[in-house]
């Protein structure tokens, strides 16, 4: 049990710094859109970006996993999106780019890795619960950027904020290394990475019909998730936020993410199955992001916020029901590698689904409907999985 505290406590604050870094762009996007002089849709073209590279390292991480061990990939991790960080920070066309190949690939590595980690040190039963323990990370994460970001950034401008950072993600890849020998005691050093790794893990998704469910629901999941992060904060300062405002909002609504994660979890541990708990989310989601897109100027702060925070508790709270799912249902020693393809499809979500946002942004001029459209993959995800449930399907 202390082995589990221990490694469940180490990914949990790894993925808080990953989050905190990836989702700072977003956060204190008003500041180097305003500084940089560049249009809002950059934003949405950054996160594609980000995706894409997710994409590729997700599907061809689990030989990387197996060889080096879950805690050394976790380093490597942490480093990677330390340096996409302090590169963006140059503030150059060719940074941008260059800090969302960096960043999304190596922000990518920490969940498949942490799931190949706890997967080894918990019972199978209690799976959920400990998954959505770990994944409250991201909204603690997105927390904190959403309270330091804007604040750091107004005292010292988003440069600093980016770099400040990338020097906290550095540091706690030295604190993790005394638990290398711990943890990483199950690692292969014969095993190579080969480029058939990219096809294998894929095939290894889609030919499982159970694998190939969740697949499709965290397309649907991590695209809408992946757009509300993005433009959120922007959306509510055209509506009459100031961006402190802005982020205050955000981290109080993202803030009740992470007892609805835990919730989630200990109900899917217990009491409901987790593939009913994720139809409600999906719904849920579905629901609140349509009732976002309608805010406008005249609404009441407590109304937004609290249409925020609903959305917050389905759209952001979704990932250890899903991780844990797809952890029971991969084969045995290939926990990581199928964690990264079901991951995968998540990211065609997070490229696609914010690109069409910005699309739509640049052609209508409203940001509300791209909100609508992004929630439709959720709600059709929601519907498919009741039926399932009402046929008895697994």
């Amino acid at each position: 049990m202390n082995l589990l505290y221990l490694a469940l406590g180490s990914m949990f604050v790894q993925q808080t710094f990953i989050a905190l870094s990836r989702a700072l762009p977003a956060v204190i996007a008003p500041a180097i859109i305003t500084d940089l002089r560049v249009d809002a849709t950059w934003v949405g073209i950054y996160f594609g970006v980000t995706a894409a590279a997710s994409l590729v390292a997700q599907l061809g991480c689990g030989s990387f996993i197996v060889r080096h061990g879950a805690m050394r990939m976790s380093q490597v991790s942490l480093v990677m999106v330390a340096a996409g960080t302090a590169v963006m920070a140059l503030g150059t066309p060719l940074a941008l780019f260059l800090s969302a190949i960096i960043c999304g690939s190596g922000g990518s590595i920490s969940t498949p890795a942490s799931s190949h980690l706890l997967s080894r040190v918990s019972s199978p039963r209690y799976l959920p619960l400990v998954f959505s323990i770990k994944q409250t990370a991201v909204p603690a994460g997105l927390l904190l950027a959403g309270l330091l970001g804007p604040q750091l950034t107004e005292w010292q401008g988003w440069r600093f904020t980016m770099l400040l950072s990338a020097v906290a993600c550095a540091a706690f890849v030295l604190m993790l290394q005394p638990l290398r020998v711990k943890f990483d005691d199950d690692r292969v050093p014969s095993r190579t990475f080969q480029l058939s790794d990219f096809s294998s893990t894929l095939n290894a998704v889609l030919a499982t019909p159970g694998l190939r469910a969740l697949s499709y629901a965290c397309l649907a999941f991590n695209g809408l998730q992946a757009t509300v992060t993005a433009y959120f904060v922007v959306y509510l300062t055209t509506i009459g936020y100031t961006p402190v405002a802005a982020g205050f909002v955000f981290s109080v609504a993202v803030a009740v993410a992470v007892p609805g994660r835990i919730v989630w979890g200990w109900l899917g541990s217990t009491h409901v199955t987790p593939r009913t708990i994720m139809a409600g989310l999906a719904l849920g989601m579905a629901g609140s992001v349509a009732l976002l897109a309608l805010c406008g100027a005249g609404w009441p702060t407590l109304l937004v916020g609290l249409i925020a925070c609903v959305l917050s508790a389905t759209a952001l709270s979704w990932h250890g029901i899903l991780l844990a799912e797809t952890a029971r249902a991969a084969p045995d020693g290939m926990r990581g590698g199928v964690t990264g393809g079901v991951l995968s499809f998540g990211q065609v979500g997070a490229l696609a689904l914010p690109l069409m946002y910005s699309g739509l942004l640049d052609l209508t001029g409203s940001y509300g409907i791209g909100f609508i459209v992004c929630g439709v993959p959720a709600l059709l995800v929601g519907v498919q999985l009741l039926r399932q449930r009402q046929r008895g399907d697994s």
